[in-house]
This record gives C-alpha cells, structure tokens and sequence, in this order.
C-alpha cells in the first residue's frame, strides 16, 4: 500500500510500506493491503511503519526504529485516511 505522511511543515514521507499503526482516538489500530476504508482523528502517539523506508535526510530526525524493525513516527495529535490502498497521515 502507499503511505504518505504530512505535517504542517511538509510531506515527511511518501512511498509504499506494509502496514500502518496509527493511534486513533478510540485505540490502536493497524491499516493492511486492501483494508476497508477509514477516516479516523488521531491522538498523541506513535505511527508505527512496517516495511522498507527512504527517508528524506532532512526529515530522518523525527523518525526512530524499535526492536522489531518498525519506523516510529511520534505525534502529538492528527487524521488519517485510507481508500484504494492509499493511506493519507496528516500529522501534528
């Protein structure tokens, strides 16, 4: 699926990955390939990206890994959407 990240300052990330957790308002929850539509606000938390990542240089800083391979996104609050396995993370 494709993934883009968006923040206020600029678009962090664009390219395809595995999957997406993202914690949405009312818990965690994870986005596969060919997973139904959603739109959903997002709380303080972490965007855990599963799959291989090129990062921009320049935005390289704002993302870590944990023990499992997963790029971490921290986020203070934001919306996502997913339709056509297209996942769309506006991100404060």
């Amino acid at each position: 699926m494709y993934l883009e990240i968006v923040s206020p300052e600029a678009t962090l990330f664009s390219g395809d990955v595995n999957s997406v957790t993202v914690p949405g308002i009312n818990g965690e929850f994870q986005m596969l390939q060919n997973h139904a539509p959603i739109v959903s606000l997002l709380q303080a938390g972490k965007v855990k990206v599963q799959g291989n990542m090129t990062i921009a240089e320049e935005y390289a800083a704002k993302f870590t890994k944990d023990q499992n391979g997963n790029t971490i996104l921290e986020i203070s609050s934001g919306t996502v959407e997913l339709k056509n396995n297209k996942v769309i993370v506006l991100a404060d």
